[in-house]
């Protein structure tokens, strides 16, 4: 059908009410609608929708959308509804949310040619009855959404995506048209081979969204900064990610009992509370809402300020998706990420047991990620990069990287000496491998392959594996290497790093950024998280720190019982001068404050009125009382003397999320007995060693120093067992 561009801006104007067209959506709605195939590769907030909504509207036919998410659907189909108020019929989804009437109402519209566009879900497409319904009516083409779901270098791999292509053809052929927000080179080659449309027009729009700001935080005291964050835009809207159900709820419930409005959104919540807290954020009567990364896909609010990962996600893929989602009407888009490289480390852990492809492709993702966190470069020039595509600019004015540079040097010499190493090695090893060799790293792998022995073996030890890390992306992004995605990232030389090798010409590079670990699982305190150094009053640090210590003297106690260091350095920060503002400072519960608050609180009140401190009373984080819902059955359960695996099970939690919600029972003031477990799964021996060890060593609770000074023969889970009778009956 040959239109020409006076018809569809009017029929642009008519339908949409839009005066121009965005970008390339004139050139593509053309292609398809001559009868071409078409790969329309363009970022969150580009128009997307419209490359297909339009064309549907005006050729003979119905379109068949398919979409991965039924909220989705629901979302565009109410949409379209709206561009055309007359004909409610004029756009339907089929999905398993429908009931029976409700299928016959769909199939009615659509034999009589009423509707024009029909979202399905890949797994409705596969159904019997629907391909038979399907082959009945004139397709005018098939729109596949969220495209990349078809590959497993994706980052959001949908096994049914594969199946639609022999659908596709046995309903009937027509155009077919391939969207998505986010696809590297090598997802674009899969996407395209899998639905058979190799040959079809490409159609890429730059990645580069200018109005967003990237920042990479330390994952450090999260909660507070999010709060502190959120305190500081009042009135914005705003997504934060986390990775699992249950942080989702956390975060939502904190950001309430803090005086923010925020809403959960997450898979396991019922399907009617999940339309309604979306709906609730799209109508402003919320605003952050705090999600798994089901939220976002497709949903069209253009005026979110900021996105927030509190988890890194687990490819830069999601990130750039999620992150594109702020900012989407060309004005102001925060996007913050919190990163420790433990969340890699456990997103590693929840691979095993997948098939060994799956895991290799999972890790190199991570890698990547982790890659892009720990970089000192332009975020922009490394994420574009990963698209594939050139940023040439040296400083983007608009990164936490480009604001705050780290210090350049020229690294010609490091990079040939990289290069000769590479091509030492016929090429044919990962990045890992190869800066374990020039750092001198000598472990299993390197030995299982006699590389100890290489001349190049430590040539580079004085800098150490990191460093040789940043070299590496550095190169890559310099193309001078190239990782070979095909064979899980082996890495390779190019013309240009040969050339460069014959005759190295000055290079800046940077080395990388360092982040703290300090949200570690190895200092959980009853609940309470620890800090670096304190950000607080210094000399009323030293003067609770003393009193801690006549008070623990006094009561024949060791210090960390009476209060944690994190508790200290919140006094110090937020001068509590009264019982209920004792109980907003870290790892302080109702009964610690009533049992050893007093004297605290008194001489933090006598220090604030001598010295005319002004007391941040704008800013302390409530922690939310009983924070957690299954509190009240924990300890039912622990009374009926259940097995704590038992208990865990029975709450769908992991053995260590059983013990961090034992511990913040415990800091609250909450006495309990866990002997006849502990008698079950501990020698005594080891049970006496650990627990005479905080009565009479401990410095502090620490996990970490107490597994050091008591050897290899004790499990972390022994020691945190112990550590729990041991602040029930001393601290209670």
């Amino acid at each position: 059908m040959q239109t020409s561009s006076e018809f569809l801006h009017a029929q642009l104007k008519q339908f949409f009410g839009f005066d121009n067209f965005k970008g390339e959506q004139e050139e593509v709605i053309r292609h398809l609608m001559s009868g071409n195939d078409a790969f329309v590769l363009m970022p969150t907030g580009g128009g997307k929708s419209l490359c297909y909504q339009l064309p549907a509207l005006l050729l003979p036919g119905v379109a068949i959308i398919i979409s991965p998410l039924i909220a989705l659907m629901k979302n565009q189909v109410d949409a379209i509804r709206g561009f055309v108020v007359e004909k409610e019929g004029i756009a339907h989804f089929l999905n398993s949310s429908l009931n029976k009437a409700q299928i016959q109402e769909v199939k009615e519209d659509l034999l009589s040619g009423q509707t024009k566009l029909l979202y399905v879900a890949p797994e409705s497409l596969t159904k019997e009855d629907n391909i038979n319904l399907l082959k009945q009516l004139k397709i005018s083409f098939y729109a596949v959404d969220e495209a990349h779901c078809i590959s497993e270098w994706g980052h959001d791999f949908r096994p049914e995506y594969r199946r639609i292509n022999p659908i596709v053809q046995e309903i009937g052929k027509a155009p077919v048209i391939a969207l998505t927000a986010t696809a590297t080179p090598k997802v674009q080659n899969d996407i395209q081979r899998n639905l058979g449309m190799v040959d079809a027009k490409v159609f890429k729009t730059s990645f580069n969204r200018k109005n967003l700001y990237y920042e990479i935080r330390s994952k450090s005291n999260t909660e507070r900064e999010i709060i502190k964050f959120i305190k500081s835009n009042p009135g914005k809207s705003g997504i934060i990610y986390c990775l699992s159900r249950k942080k989702v709820e956390d975060v939502a419930q904190l950001l309430c009992v803090n005086g923010i409005k925020a809403l959960p959104y997450h898979a396991g919540l019922e399907a009617s509370r999940r339309a309604s807290n979306q709906d609730k954020f799209l109508m402003e009567e919320a605003d952050v809402i705090v999600a798994t990364i089901a939220f976002g896909m497709g949903i069209d609010k253009p005026d979110v300020r900021f996105v927030i990962h509190y988890d890194i996600p687990k490819s830069l893929e999601s990130y750039y998706q999620e992150t594109g989602r702020s900012g989407r009407d060309g004005g102001e888009g925060k996007c913050i990420a919190f990163y420790s490289y433990k969340d890699i480390q456990k997103l590693e852990k929840f691979m095993q047991g997948k098939p060994v492809s799956e895991q290799e492709i999972g890790k190199q993702l991570l890698m990547e990620t982790a890659a892009y966190a720990e970089s000192s470069l332009c975020r922009r020039k490394v994420l574009l990069n990963y698209f594939g595509e050139e940023y040439i600019q040296e400083n983007c004015g608009s990164c936490d990287n480009c604001i705050s540079p780290k210090k350049m040097f020229d690294g010609r010499e490091e990079i040939a000496l990289l290069i000769e190493l590479v091509l030492s090695m016929k090429e044919q090893f990962k990045a890992e491998h190869l800066a374990n060799i020039l750092a001198g790293v000598s472990n299993s792998i390197i030995k299982s392959y006699n590389h100890h022995k290489l001349e190049l073996f430590g040539a580079g030890k004085s800098k150490g594996v990191k460093f040789w890390m940043a070299v590496i992306r550095q190169a890559l992004v310099h193309h001078l290497l190239e990782k070979d995605i095909e064979k899980y990232g082996l890495i390779f030389c190019t013309d240009y790093g040969r050339k460069f090798n014959e005759n190295p010409v000055e290079i800046m590079i940077a080395e990388d950024r360092e982040y703290t670990d300090d949200e570690s699982d190895d200092e959980p305190l009853a609940g309470g998280s620890s800090r670096g150094s304190s950000a607080g009053d210094e000399a009323l640090l030293a003067m609770i720190r003393d009193l801690r210590q006549s008070v623990a003297k006094r009561l024949k106690l060791p210090p960390f019982v009476v209060f944690s260091d994190p508790s200290l350095e919140d006094m110090s920060i937020h001068y509590p001068i009264t019982l209920e503002e004792l109980k907003n400072c870290q790892g302080v519960g109702e009964g610690k404050a009533k049992k050893f608050g007093k004297e605290f609180i008194d001489l933090i009140s006598r220090y604030v009125e001598e010295n005319e401190i002004e007391r941040p009373v704008d800013f302390v984080v409530k922690s939310v009382v009983n924070k957690s819902a299954n509190k009240v059955s924990i300890i039912q359960g622990i009374d009926r003397k259940l097995p704590l695996d038992d208990i865990a099970d029975s709450k769908g939690l992991e053995m260590n999320e059983i013990l961090d919600e034992i511990e913040a029972i415990v800091n609250s003031g909450t006495k309990i007995n866990i002997d006849y477990y502990i008698r079950q799964t501990i020698d005594d021996d080891k049970i006496d060693d650990i627990y005479e060890y905080f009565r009479t060593e401990a410095v502090t609770d620490s996990l970490k120093e107490a597994s050091d000074e008591l050897g290899r023969g004790y499990t972390e889970e022994e020691i945190r067992l112990v550590r729990i009778k041991f602040l029930s009956e001393l601290g209670n």
